[in-house]
């Protein structure tokens, strides 16, 4: 959001911060909510390249197809096991799950407003 925008919003009454400001979560919590979105994510990626829909893919984890969009959503109810189970089971090695846990090297929270 540019610096401009950001003075008028804080003018009409608005802060500006990060869902993390927002939220009050602590850093731990943020980093555990990153790490939940990037197995999410690492789990619709190899999905796809598989070529597999929702109901497919389910029957391969033993699941079903609103287990999986849960997982693929980042549902907090889908523990951290069963996504990295997922992936095992569909042919994630080590590494590559390593690679999906730390992600980007360094990404920046762009500031949004919320209300007061």
């Amino acid at each position: 959001m540019d610096k401009k925008k950001q003075k008028a919003l804080k003018k009409a009454g608005w802060k500006i911060g990060t869902t993390q400001d927002f939220l009050d979560l602590s850093k731990e919590e943020m980093q555990y909510i990153d790490l939940r979105l990037s197995l999410a994510q690492a789990l619709v990626s190899k999905r796809k390249a598989l070529h597999l829909s929702q109901k497919s893919f389910a029957q391969k984890v033993h699941s079903s197809q609103s287990r999986v969009a849960k997982m693929e959503a980042g549902d907090a109810s889908v523990s951290l096991d069963l996504l990295i189970r997922s992936l095992f089971t569909v042919g994630t090695t080590k590494k590559q799950l390593a690679s999906f846990i730390a992600g980007p090297q360094k990404k920046t929270l762009r500031a949004r407003p919320f209300g007061i």
